[in-house]
């Protein structure tokens, strides 16, 4: 209630309530937290993805002939590690992220090849959204990294397909042709359109997004030679030229989106250019499983270490 005494005789004031702020303060809570909400998620349901593929055929992979070169073993580990290093290169260009940012990274990664495709982006859209001091507005770096990380891919693969095409075109059959063909045509109809409407798509500066695609271009060719390389470690008796163009046809046969069952069709076009199928198929199921396998310790490494944090 107030008191008016501008007409000379006090005057009563209704004053409306205040709002109930009490109400309002579980939507603010949930609001704060959502970042860490996404990121339990994601993490569970790379825990689930992870008991998933390695007790349904992880670990058959793993009981096959591993190989006996140690040199295989750090190649291998350098080709785990080339697209979370990459990513972290970009995102420390990008936002100046600490060390501690390349575990996230790693996660990433993971989400994305056992739980499902951009998975990861969120999980990482999550973790940098919970860190402001970082950067205000996260989400329109990483949709344009996500994006030119696959322009990056289909650029690859197309110029990958332009020198493979005319030295393998006489292991695939005709039917297969015509597949791989509209393969192409879909790769190339889906990257135009970000290029034509760059500006509206993008929001980073120019000079960052091509720093960004050459970043993923550099990623994809270090990533097909560590592949022949620890191929080649592992199974000696082939050339290493053999075992590039193989680790190249991995990568085609793995974007080309229209071909069927991608995995047993490489199988047999690695087999048709090498022989020793059953070698051969060994080895391409344990590099498999293996990959797998170091998802699983790390996932469960970084738990065991955020516990041992909450705890001291």
């Amino acid at each position: 209630m107030q008191i008016d005494h501008s007409a000379g005789r006090p005057r009563t004031q209704i004053v409306p309530a205040s709002p109930d702020i009490a109400g309002l303060q579980p939507l603010k809570t949930i609001k704060s937290r959502w970042p860490a909400i996404i990121g339990a998620i994601v993490t569970l349901a790379m825990l689930a993805g992870l008991g998933h593929e390695l007790l349904s055929s992880g670990l058959a992979g793993l009981s096959r002939a591993t190989p006996r070169n140690p040199l295989f073993y750090a190649a291998f580990a350098a080709l785990y590690f080339v697209p979370p290093l990459a990513d972290y290169l970009i995102f420390r260009r990008l936002w100046r992220i600490p060390a501690s940012g390349l575990v996230a990274l790693i996660k990433k990664r993971i989400a994305n090849d056992v739980v499902m495709g951009y998975s990861g982006e969120a999980y990482f859209y999550a973790w940098a959204r919970a860190r402001t001091q970082l950067v205000a507005a996260p989400f329109g770096a990483v949709k344009d990294v996500s994006i030119l990380s696959a322009i990056a891919g289909n650029a690859v693969t197309l110029a990958m397909i332009a020198v493979a095409l005319p030295v393998g075109r006489d292991l695939i059959s005709p039917d297969m042709m015509r597949l791989v063909y509209g393969s192409l045509a879909v790769i190339f109809g889906t990257s135009l359109p970000f290029l034509i409407f760059s500006r509206k798509v993008f929001s980073l500066p120019r000079a960052d997004l091509w720093m960004v695609f050459g970043m993923h271009c550099v990623r994809l060719i270090l990533s097909t030679l560590l592949l022949a390389i620890a191929w080649a470690l592992a199974m000696p008796s082939a050339a290493i030229g053999t075992w590039l163009f193989l680790s190249a046809g991995r990568l085609l046969f793995s974007r080309l989106p229209l071909l069927p069952n991608k995995d047993l069709l490489f199988a047999n076009f690695a087999i048709l250019m090498i022989g020793q199928d059953q070698a051969l198929s060994e080895l391409i199921a344990f590099t498999a499983a293996a990959v797998l396998l170091v998802h699983a310790v790390l996932i469960l490494g970084f738990g065991v270490l955020h516990l041992a944090r909450r705890t001291s």
